[in-house]
């Protein structure tokens, strides 16, 4: 039988096998395996994977509260939403949901025709906040306190004919603030009624109006003045009354 064989001498056995070279850089035969480098790519790939992976297996406090947080505009932008939301609530129909009795009902015994009452009047007088076109306003507002609480009537002439207006119980004068604040049954308490007195009424085709309105509490001296104002606008008073005690 006919054997190949090469011009290399055989191996005899227990003689250690050299590593085959690899080549270098510069294409030369070298025997050291040089380690696998990676490249920035992928090393920044195996980062992210494992952050990833830590995200995901309770490290997620962090980044939750990072998610979360307000950014340095947002404090003030929720205040301004606040603001805007107020003012929006300012702007409400407040007879909304409300028995329209409970604003004032010209059909209704007018205050100063209440048998056994206390009975107060107070005229008209102009106010400078006054919109223009009310320099003609004038009338009297009585307030009784008798066994059934209080009863309000406002008689005006002067007002922009079909235009609505409100008016409310003060509790200070008019020369004070044209008036200051709302009277309240319970300070602090409900801006709407029973807690204030409100009236709501449209003028004529001849610009007056004549409402009342009642209230099952009594308002003692406490409730000194009475304000009228066009619906839309309550900042431009029109006229206030003083009731004398």
């Amino acid at each position: 039988m006919n054997h190949h064989t090469s011009g290399r001498p055989p191996l005899r056995a227990g003689t250690p096998t050299a590593p085959a070279p690899f080549p270098g850089r510069d294409g030369a035969a070298t025997g050291v395996r040089r380690r696998p480098r990676l490249r920035p790519a992928a090393a920044c790939a195996a980062v992210a994977a494992t952050a990833a992976l830590l995200s995901g297996c309770g490290g997620d406090s962090s980044g939750h509260a990072s998610a979360h947080a307000e950014s340095p505009g947002s404090s003030s932008s929720s205040s301004s939403n606040s603001a805007k939301d107020k003012a929006g609530m300012d702007g409400m129909d407040e007879t909304e949901g409300m028995d329209d009795k409970a604003m004032g009902d010209p059909s209704a015994t007018p205050a100063d025709k209440i048998a056994d009452a206390e009975i107060t009047r107070g005229a008209f007088r102009l106010l400078d906040t006054r919109p223009p076109g009310m320099d003609d306003v004038k009338g009297t507002a009585w307030l009784a306190q008798h066994k059934d609480g209080t009863t309000v009537t406002v008689s005006l002439s002067g007002l922009k004919p079909g235009a609505a207006y409100m008016a409310h119980l003060h509790a200070q004068q008019c020369l004070d603030d044209n008036g200051g604040e709302h009277f309240q049954f319970k300070k602090g308490g409900a801006t709407t009624p029973p807690n204030e007195v409100h009236l709501m009424f449209k003028a004529g085709t001849s610009g007056k109006a004549v409402t009342t309105v009642n209230n099952t509490r009594k308002t003692g001296e406490d409730a000194v003045a009475l304000v009228v104002h066009p619906r839309e606008a309550m900042d431009n008073r029109i006229a206030c009354a003083d009731f004398e005690f």
